[in-house]
């Protein structure tokens, strides 16, 4: 009786909680190891975290202003599609499918079984194949979350986002009140030059961004956002500056209290840092960080579908999956759609591997939204933003974006060649399927599916 369409639902304190919950997650309690590892010495690991929150903030207004000068929702596909054109957007597409979010999501999953089972095993290290069954457990929870409600999946963000910050609340204020305390002895040598590794550093730069990924998740759900124009830009640099500041300080407290042998030897640095600063909560501080993965999951699910349904609506991908529930109003073919190759990758896959096997797609696409910011504002100097960043942050952004990739493939040339390879193998697909737009013949399936799953297409334009 009643209009099917994505309703709006995205207040500015739930952008802010999608963007702190999606920032906040895994990364600072996984990627303190890589970027030490990748950086060589405690001094050049802290400048590394700061540059990439720098760099996540220019990252974050760029993507404000598309925001607000492109109205749909979609994130880096549309971004792509609207100022550089079909096949570079196509080519993300297919990269973001098959690559970067089920790359991503297994990673943030297996973090989560990792930490939800420490508890249990420690000081033993957890069985693996545990790991990755509570890891797909925690993941079909929220799978099926998004399926049933876009309001509850919104309240949950809000909730884990202040479940977050306590945990990390929960590790600086032990670390400070010991640096307070003079224990300075693990800064002894911070920038030991020797140690400096300067090919590996693209890598210290993926592990560093990978724990700042999430700015640009408003951008994902742009038409369900309530005045859009004003809560994404002030959303984004509110969140981002609360992140930097938590990330440097919780750094700083990994430092003071385990040093950098610890930190290069723990599987798991939050655990280990709490076996160190008080044992009293052992069981506590894990759990507190398997709950952050869980909303980082909860914050992909929700923003890749909607990457989904706009390009299936763009004519990029099967109609299927532009549509939307009858009664839930949620994009439930597209939020259903990524469960069999993030349950592949949990399976077979290795964190670290996994990171620099999606990093790699990732922020060479980013870095051509920002490229194409400056196009689309060179196309169109007639067109209004009401928020526009100065140029020199696009066009550092994106150089640093771009830089950071064609170093990467000396730092890693196994795991990004494969990387490299999955984005260029949408070629043919693009030339024999997308650009002749030939029918692909599967319109009785589609009926039949749209019967069993009850969804329609989206009947009002929200942008």
């Amino acid at each position: 009786e009643e209009a099917v369409f994505l309703r709006k639902k995205i207040t500015l304190l739930r952008a802010f909680s999608l963007l702190i919950g999606s920032m906040v997650g895994s990364g600072i309690f996984i990627s303190p190891k890589g970027v030490l590892k990748n950086s060589g010495s405690v001094g050049f690991s802290l400048v590394v975290w700061f540059a990439c929150g720098l760099l996540s903030m220019f990252g974050a207004l760029c993507y404000a202003e598309l925001g607000t000068r492109i109205t749909k929702s979609g994130g880096h596909y549309i971004y792509i599609l609207e100022t550089l054109g079909p096949l570079p957007s196509f080519l993300f597409l297919w990269a973001e499918f098959f690559a970067i979010r089920p790359a991503n999501s297994a990673v943030v999953s297996l973090a989560f079984g990792r930490y939800m089972l420490e508890p249990f095993f420690a000081p033993c290290a957890a069985p693996v194949p545990a790991v990755k069954l509570v890891s797909l457990l925690g993941y079909y929870m929220v799978l099926t979350l998004n399926s049933w409600s876009v309001t509850w999946s919104a309240r949950l963000q809000t909730a884990l986002s202040v479940v977050k910050l306590l945990a990390l609340a929960l590790i600086i204020v032990p670390g400070m009140m010991l640096l307070a305390q003079g224990h300075t002895e693990n800064f002894q040598d911070a920038f030991d030059r020797q140690s400096l590794l300067l090919d590996k550093l693209p890598l210290a730069f993926y592990a560093g961004m990978f724990a700042y990924s999430g700015w640009f998740q408003t951008s994902f759900v742009r038409e369900e956002l309530v005045r859009p124009e004003r809560n994404i830009p002030l959303a984004v640099i509110v969140s981002v500056i609360t992140v930097i500041v938590g990330y440097m300080l919780t750094n700083i407290s990994y430092y003071t209290v385990l040093g950098m042998q610890d930190v290069l030897a723990s599987p798991a640095v939050a655990v280990s840092f709490v076996q160190r600063a008080f044992k009293s909560l052992i069981s506590v501080v894990p759990v507190l960080v398997a709950l952050s993965c869980f909303g980082t999951m909860n914050g992909g699910i929700f923003t890749f579908s909607r990457t989904l349904f706009v390009a299936s609506r763009e004519g990029q991908w099967p109609p299927l999956f532009s549509m939307i529930h009858i009664r839930r109003h949620t994009p439930l073919p597209a939020v259903m759609l990524m469960f069999p190759l993030v349950t592949a990758m949990v399976c077979i896959g290795d964190i670290y591997h996994l990171m620099n096997f999606f990093s790699f797609s990732r922020w060479l696409f980013i870095g051509l939204a920002t490229l194409g910011l400056i196009v689309h504002r060179h196309r169109h100097p007639e067109l209004h933003s009401p928020f526009k960043v100065p140029l020199f942050i696009p066009v550092s952004f994106t150089i640093i974006c771009l830089f950071t990739v064609a170093m990467s493939f000396y730092s890693d040339p196994v795991n990004i060649s494969i990387g490299c390879t999955m984005v260029l193998s949408g070629f043919p697909v693009y030339y024999l399927i997308i650009h002749r737009q030939i029918s692909t013949r599967c319109h009785y399936l589609t009926h039949k599916l749209q019967l069993l799953l009850e969804v329609v297409q989206q009947e009002i334009k929200t942008y």
